[in-house]
């Protein structure tokens, strides 16, 4: 049986909780000593429809007829109420200093209104492409040239001081089809990223193959 100081500590605690948490959340005390009536404390009794005096949920009876050794806290974890609203629980084995489960301190969340958002949004929030974009949107043309820049490097797998010429090709090609050079401006950057001339940088996308435009 719990002592008076323990119970009015958890009916703190209880209260403290729910008052964060608001009234989808309750919060039940279980004294083990007396089954019948297991429930001494409790915040937000609409959730399950429970009021103190109260008998055990199967929690308790697991508690009781279970191994108590074995008993762990058990968290979050889904839970159905009689009016068949959906509840997320966690349930807190107390024990005195013998190790014997004394009494129990549950949370249940009623999710039902977040799962019905949750079905609602979920088409909204999918995608049918497996691409992933891993990066903010550009606030100019100056970003987004960086961000491309940065693509065509991931695409040819190597630091541009490692790429050979007809990794370069590859990259301005992919800048190319990627609308890059319809930036003002963006041969300068290019042809200095990759450390070339604006004439090889233009050779490359026209595809020759002069020995005088490598770099």
């Amino acid at each position: 049986m719990m002592n008076g100081p323990l119970l009015a500590c958890l009916k703190r605690i209880a209260c403290g909780i729910a008052q964060q948490f608001g009234p989808n959340c309750e919060v039940v005390i279980h004294d083990l000593s007396d089954v019948d009536h297991s429930i001494v404390a409790i915040e937000n009794g609409h959730v399950s429809g429970r009021k103190v005096g109260d008998g055990p949920s199967m929690a308790v009876l697991d508690a009781l007829s279970g191994q108590p050794g074995k008993m762990h806290t058990e968290g979050s974890y889904l839970t159905k109420g009689k009016n068949g609203r959906i509840l997320k629980s966690t349930t807190i084995y107390l024990r005195d200093e013998n190790e014997t489960i004394i009494a129990l301190f549950c949370l249940n969340f009623d999710i039902t209104e977040l799962s019905l958002a949750s079905s609602a949004l979920a088409p909204l929030i999918s995608v049918m492409s497996q691409k992933s974009e891993d990066r903010s949107i550009p606030q100019n043309v100056t970003e987004l040239l960086d961000d491309l820049l940065e693509d065509s490097v991931r695409l040819v797998g190597k630091p541009v001081p490692l790429m050979t010429r007809e990794d370069k090709i590859r990259a301005i090609h992919f800048l190319n089809e990627r609308g890059a050079l319809l930036i003002t401006k963006s041969g300068d950057k290019i042809s200095q990223f990759f450390g070339i001339s604006k004439y090889t940088l233009y050779s490359y996308i026209g595809g020759t193959s002069d020995e005088s435009s490598r770099s």
